[in-house]
């Protein structure tokens, strides 16, 4: 396991005359850790006040454009899990302090970048997100390993 620095960006993405615009973009540096097992990497680290979720662990495992996001810890109350694979669709559970609430992932890339031999690479996801009865929203995540 080896100690890494992140830079983490999140973005909401809206379409304006064809033209791709960002929204409520939340970006942070923080510490991790990452380890390889097989073909497997993973990636952990301590979400930040500005994401909202400030107390929560996220990993990540990362193996051949597949991603599994796993949050845990005190404002969620209990884990909340999401996959990414492009073109394919997940359903879960996002929990909120006030309950769980239905969600659909729709992946429609994932660019990963991970490893080079001194740690350092990159992973991109844009997906789509519906939380059933409040909010949709097509999303960017990026995620840099310094």
């Amino acid at each position: 396991m080896r100690d890494i620095m992140l830079k983490i960006t999140g973005k909401t993405v809206t379409q304006h005359d064809e033209q791709e615009q960002h929204d409520d973009v939340v970006e942070f540096i923080t510490e991790g850790k990452l380890y390889k097992r097989g073909k497997t990497t993973y990636v952990t680290y301590l979400e930040s006040e500005l994401s909202g979720l400030e107390g929560c662990r996220t990993s990540l495992a990362i193996c051949e454009n597949k991603v599994k996001m796993k949050r845990s810890g005190k404002p969620l109350g209990t884990s909340t899990v999401i996959e990414f694979e492009k073109g394919k669709r997940f359903e879960g559970y996002y929990d909120t302090p006030f309950g769980a609430v239905g969600m659909e992932v729709l992946t429609n890339s994932i660019t990963d970048y991970l490893p080079d031999p001194d740690g350092k690479g990159r992973l991109s996801i844009d997906y789509s997100v519906s939380l059933r009865g409040l909010t949709e929203s097509r999303n960017k995540l990026d995620i840099e390993i310094m």
